[in-house]
């Protein structure tokens, strides 16, 4: 499968978000992978996980969720979970208006707070997400009740040595939806073709629609 890589720059709250679209006419859906841990310099290569998550048939978008300014100025910024949920919907609002895309199952790979912002905004828009991939990260700071509320299938991917894994087990008992935990051996995490992005793959296609069944019934048309 032959991808068509493109960098994009999004609208989100009088902000604009950079990153990195990979797609083909025939992937089976969409993954949508967040970054909040800093800004990261869009390329037209596709990165480790990206490439491991297309090699299984996955188109991917790759997307900063915060500008270059915020993570320079601020290193708070990747904490302001709200605003990193505000800036999901907007790239899914954004997803729904591009006519190769709207009719693609949307999965999220996430990590870091970004995780947190997929929870939230799940709960917020539950018909537009079909699965989340958590990579570690931090989930538990959607808060008790998002977590609770949560209705998307999810999977959490941990490494034998995550650090917090205890405060991940917390978050995940709370979740109401579908819910899987993968347990990395040792020094997978730093392996995302052999160790995160092979499960984050299999768990988004297990859960996006079908391929032949016109993706999503809720996007919108193109404008």
């Amino acid at each position: 499968m032959k991808l068509r890589h493109t960098l994009i720059s999004i609208p989100a709250g009088g902000v604009w978000l950079d990153g990195q679209l990979a797609h083909a006419p025939d992937v089976r859906g969409l993954a949508l992978v967040l970054l909040s841990d800093s800004w990261h310099q869009p390329a037209l290569q596709s990165g480790e996980l990206e490439t491991v998550l297309q090699e299984h048939g996955l188109a991917t978008m790759t997307l900063n969720l915060l500008t270059r300014q915020e993570a320079a100025r601020d290193p708070d910024a990747r904490f302001h979970v709200p605003r990193l949920t505000e800036r999901v919907l907007a790239a899914a609002d954004w997803i729904q208006h591009q006519p190769p895309l709207a009719a693609l199952g949307l999965g999220l790979v996430t990590a870091d707070t970004a995780a947190a912002a997929a929870v939230r905004a799940a709960v917020q828009a539950p018909a537009r997400f079909d699965a989340i991939a958590c990579l570690g990260g931090r989930p538990d700071l959607a808060g008790a009740q998002p977590l609770r509320a949560l209705r998307t299938p999810i999977r959490f991917i941990v490494a034998a040595t995550e650090g917090g894994a205890e405060i991940l087990q917390r978050a995940y008992a709370l979740i109401g939806a579908p819910r899987d935990w993968v347990k990395l051996a040792a020094g997978a995490a730093a392996a995302p073709a052999h160790g995160r992005g092979a499960p984050a793959a299999a768990w988004l296609l297990d859960k996006l629609p079908a391929a032949g069944t016109n993706g999503r019934a809720d996007a919108a048309p193109a404008h």
